[in-house]
């Protein structure tokens, strides 16, 4: 399996500063005024953008805590307080790095990468279509950032120019950010190629771009957009996109960047140095390691028993219950309800439940991307992917953009059942959720239901809760709390965002506002 590791050293080292230029002690050393000058400058430019992947606060590690524990179905058992509270909507230190300062910083580093490859292709000579290709990449990756921001904290600043640490931010509201984001992803979309070869397998791909664009009008309501995107790759499913027979190829290292995956992270094993921007930086997957059960890993993430519940409301076609839970969830009792599966877990020939992972039925532990699928153990620097957006995922937003247009809901569940049936489910209009076919509103709500049995704890159950306006009413906050206990704490029209970070306030001069009730 070829990867495009090799490609990132180079990056990672050449874009090391965070958000300016620094005082160049050495004169031989490369400034941004200096370096940008040929073809290969700019190429190394965008594998600098790429390299900010590979961050902590990024999908390597705390990200998953913000949008997988923070939703309803997962939370922390975090032994550091604060983390954990993070995660239950209790605000108190507006700088908590890991909860707050690390994704805005981050965010923001990659943006300024991506905003020097952009500013410095102008003044580059080199094969036009090289140019664009290269160019809309760091387009595709600054509308990523902007869009986490803009998801995370309901608006923010947007810096177009590579600028130095004497700039002040201004605020951007969330609609001039949602305006920014369309527009980054369109550029991308016009010199992305539809597929990479070679070494550059895994870099972001014209389809990435549209289903992007279309999370992008989904979560603005603007759903015939969005739909006009998604059938970009809804036609091309057979030649480019499709689902994986074995689903399971979907979160290990194995039959990497195939049909399914429309946007993932390289991580591997291969390099286990620190997370700064040196020559030993990791490239590891890291969120294995908080995840899985004391003994294995430190059991700071943890599922939600309603999830499993739901698993087993439904049977498959051949009467066994549906795998995809074994494959995400482990939880006292799973080897009953799966007595054709495997009971072996890590190093655990035989993990049934063992005694230190708890003994209230709550407690659940989060297994997906966390299996032992190479070696015993898994550690801070798993290799395999990290599937941003599946086909999957395109598949069942299409399905809602179809309803919200006002389309057919025949034609809707076709998209759903495609999902159902690879996970060994019955069509919808055979199953006991037929009812959901009657109107709109009854097949919306068994879509919530069908998304998060296909994709939880894979980062996008957030968002999903605020475009279905779940958290802008007691009624949604309320469901949500039979759910999660967690959400006792939210409070409506405060917590549907994150607090800017305080020291971004007091060096903004003013410009930058605190988000309503901090």
């Amino acid at each position: 399996m070829k990867k495009i590791y090799s490609l990132m050293f180079a990056g990672a080292l050449l874009l090391s500063t965070t958000g300016c230029d620094i005082d160049i002690l050495n004169p031989n050393e490369s400034t941004n005024s200096t370096f940008w000058k040929t073809p290969d400058d700019l190429k190394a430019g965008v594998n600098g953008c790429y390299s900010n992947l590979y961050k902590e606060s990024g999908w390597m590690r705390w990200l998953s805590f913000r949008y997988d524990l923070t939703s309803d179905e997962g939370w922390s058992s975090s032994p550091w307080i604060e983390l954990g509270d993070w995660t239950r909507f209790v605000y108190n230190n507006y700088n908590f790095y890991e909860g707050n300062n690390g994704h805005w910083e981050n965010f923001y580093r990659g943006i300024f990468r991506c905003n020097q490859v952009i500013t410095a292709a102008d003044k580059i000579e080199m094969d036009a279509a090289e140019k664009t290709k290269t160019v809309a990449q760091a387009y595709f990756l600054r509308g990523m950032w902007f869009m986490q921001v803009n998801l995370l904290w309901d608006k923010g600043a947007i810096i177009l120019q590579p600028e130095d640490a004497n700039f002040v931010p201004k605020d951007a509201s969330e609609q001039e950010m949602w305006a920014q984001i369309e527009s980054d992803f369109k550029k991308a979309i016009e010199g992305l190629p539809e597929v990479w070869q070679g070494d550059d397998k895994g870099r972001v791909t014209k389809g990435a771009a549209k289903a992007f664009l279309a999370k992008a009008y989904m979560q603005q309501h603007k759903y015939q957009e969005a739909k006009d995107q998604l059938k970009w790759l809804i036609d091309r499913e057979g030649t480019i996109y499709g689902l994986m027979k074995n689903r399971q190829d979907n979160f290990t290292d194995l039959n990497e960047n195939n049909e399914e995956g429309v946007f993932e992270i390289q991580f591997a094993d291969l390099n286990k140095g620190g997370t700064g921007n040196s020559a030993d930086m990791a490239f590891g997957f890291q969120r294995t390691q908080f995840f899985a059960p004391s003994g294995i890993g430190w059991g700071d993430g943890k599922a939600r028993r309603w999830l499993v519940d739901e698993f087993l409301k439904e049977k498959r076609i051949d009467g066994k219950n549906d795998t995809r839970l074994y494959n995400s969830i482990l939880y006292k009792g799973f080897s009953k309800d799966f007595p054709e599966e495997p009971t072996k877990y890590y190093y655990f020939d035989n993990a049934d439940w063992n005694s230190g992972w708890g003994n209230d039925v709550e407690d659940c532990y989060i297994k997906k991307y966390n299996t032992s699928y190479y070696r015993d153990r898994e550690d801070y620097f798993a290799r395999n992917n990290y599937r941003v957006i599946r086909y999957a995922d395109v598949l069942l937003n299409y399905a809602e953009c179809i309803a919200e247009t006002g389309g057919s809901i025949t034609e809707a569940a076709k998209y759903v059942d495609k999902v159902r049936q690879r996970a060994g489910l019955s069509k919808l209009a055979d199953s006991k959720w037929k009812d959901c076919l009657s109107s709109k509103d009854a097949f919306m709500k068994r879509l919530q239901i069908e998304r998060t049995l296909e994709l939880c704890f894979e980062g996008w159950r957030w968002a999903d809760l605020k475009r279905w306006g779940l958290l802008d009413t007691q009624a949604g906050i309320d469901k949500l709390k039979s759910r999660d206990r967690d959400f006792n704490n939210f409070v409506l029209g405060k917590h549907r965002r994150l607090p800017i970070p305080q020291y971004e306030i007091d060096n903004s001069n003013g410009q930058l506002t605190q988000n309503p009730k901090y």
